[in-house]
């Protein structure tokens, strides 16, 4: 299927790239829009990677117990959740863009609240108000990054969120290192208080960048739609091959010259989607959005929370007591998670997202089925067995880095690209939401789980789901490598479907 050729979809010459040529460079001014708006998700990563050490603090400092604490870091994403659901719509109403200010101005007010922290409920509501924000930064960012993006280069500049994640949790893990030094009732606080500085700046610097084009034509904004693609564009022959291809998904005509179209009996702010996406999809509508929530689903259900946010716990068990050589080795865990998602922003275009995430989740079976032996062994000698802590630390490392390898971007490439252009906002949004439900289960559920069935036994729990996963993807996911946004949907057609043009979603 990922090699099936959709020329027969797409007629008119317009729609058709060019084969004989070399492909151009990433566009730079694409490529700067992409990193402004996923300074966001450095935000929420440092947000995830500073809790790792800051709830060492909070737990002795305000006197809270393992299940307060599992909460804390749960909340987040339970909150994420509305975030996201909301974020669809948010972004089909007042743009990309202004979504993005507004994920930044929550992510500072939750900041805020939670560097004050004078008390327990005070610093849930300041998580509270962050997870809002980071449901609308998940949705938005990626969505964002695909739009302005060229086919070519849209896994580079889609997995720019997830590699900014990355490089926010290993900030983290590092300002935890370095203030845990300080007094303990100023090191968490300073901690968690400083991400208010970024999310101030980026909220003031996203409204330099332009809008995303497609939803522009959404609008019937033509014109300005037209601008901004000739920006992002490499050649002014390839901006209009796309303005003609959105403006035909758009339902417009694709010869029409107007600088500016109503939209008469077109629903331009998401009204109606949710028919279309949940109660009455096509067959073709259906896949999508079983592909899209499953790897959403697959990417936590998989385990990488419990490590990500319990690296100090888990290593603890496994031998390692003294405070600063935990952070120390969980900077570790950051450093292979950053290098690893930032080499696979260079193989997502060449390589394809379907071979380098078979290849991915198959390396995590066999790092999480390492990873639980080594702790059940270390956990049954006490601590005492150097060998158990050494395969301790390099299945995680591993596990980590095959994860950002593959199922860590690849999930929020595949998930911004496969929905067709009217459901993409709120498909996206369905899919974050997914994603931050699995988040939330995980994070607030694996320290009572390893109670339950030990350490090492939740990790063999996860390498199981791991297994899963990779048949769920060998089987229902086709490679989108190289092709359009307007193409994807036609991978995901069948002969039987009885589908004609007229009866497009996009349409």
């Amino acid at each position: 299927m990922e090699d099936q050729v959709i020329s027969s979809k797409n007629p008119d010459p317009v729609d058709q790239k060019p084969t004989n040529e070399k492909p151009p460079g990433v566009n730079r001014y694409a490529l700067q829009c992409s990193i402004v708006a996923s300074i966001v998700s450095i935000i929420f990563g440092y947000d995830t990677g500073v809790m790792s050490g800051a709830m060492v603090f909070i737990e002795e400092d305000l006197k809270t117990n393992e299940v307060q604490i599992e909460v804390l870091t749960g909340i987040l994403n339970l909150c994420a959740l509305f975030g996201s659901l909301l974020a669809g719509r948010t972004s089909d109403i007042i743009g990309r863009r202004y979504t993005i200010v507004l994920a930044s101005i929550l992510f500072m007010l939750g900041s805020v609240l939670m560097g004050w922290g004078p008390n327990y409920p005070v610093l849930l509501t300041g998580r509270c108000t962050a997870g809002l924000g980071v449901g609308f930064a998940l949705m938005v960012a990626p969505v964002y990054s695909a739009e302005i993006a060229t086919a070519s280069h849209r896994g580079l500049l889609a997995s720019l969120p997830h590699l900014c994640i990355s490089i926010g949790i290993l900030l983290g893990y590092l300002v935890n290192y370095f203030f845990s030094k300080l007094p303990m009732h100023i090191g968490w606080r300073l901690m968690l208080g400083i991400a208010a500085i970024p999310s101030l700046v980026l909220a003031l610097g996203i409204l330099k960048m332009p809008e995303s084009p497609r939803w522009l034509v959404l609008q019937g904004r033509l014109g300005e739609a037209k601008k901004i693609l000739k920006l992002v564009s490499n050649s002014p022959e390839e901006a209009e091959i796309r303005f003609k291809d959105i403006k035909t998904a758009a339902g417009i005509d694709a010869n029409c010259e107007d600088e500016v179209v109503k939209m008469e009996n077109k629903k331009t702010h998401g009204e109606g989607v949710w028919k279309e996406l949940i109660l009455r999809p096509t067959p073709a509508v259906r896949r999508v959005l079983l592909t899209a929530l499953g790897i959403h689903f697959f990417q936590h259900a998989t385990g990488i929370e419990a490590v990500l946010l319990y690296g100090p716990k888990i290593f603890k068990r496994a031998g390692i007591t003294a405070k600063d050589k935990l952070f120390l080795v969980t900077i570790g865990v950051g450093i292979m998670k950053t290098t690893f998602i930032f080499i696979a922003t260079f193989l997502l275009d060449k390589v394809g997202r379907r071979k380098l995430l078979l290849t991915s989740v198959g390396g995590m079976v066999c790092a999480l089925t390492m990873l639980g032996f080594g702790l059940t062994m270390a956990q049954n000698s006490g601590g005492k067995l150097a060998w158990a802590l050494v395969l301790s630390i390099v299945s995680a490392y591993s596990f980590v880095a095959v994860f950002s390898i593959g199922l860590g971007p690849i999930t929020w490439v595949y998930s911004s690209e496969v929905f067709p252009l009217k459901l993409r906002a709120q498909g996206a949004s369905l899919g974050v939401a997914v994603n931050r439900v699995m988040n939330a289960t995980v994070s607030m559920s694996f320290l009572s789980l390893t109670r339950a069935i030990t350490t090492g036994g939740a990790f063999f729990m996860f390498a199981g789901v791991a297994a899963v996963a990779w048949n769920f993807f060998f089987f229902l996911m086709p490679e989108t490598k190289g092709k359009s946004l307007e193409e994807i949907e036609a991978l995901f057609q069948r002969d039987g479907d009885n589908k004609t043009k007229g009866e497009n979603v996009t349409v």
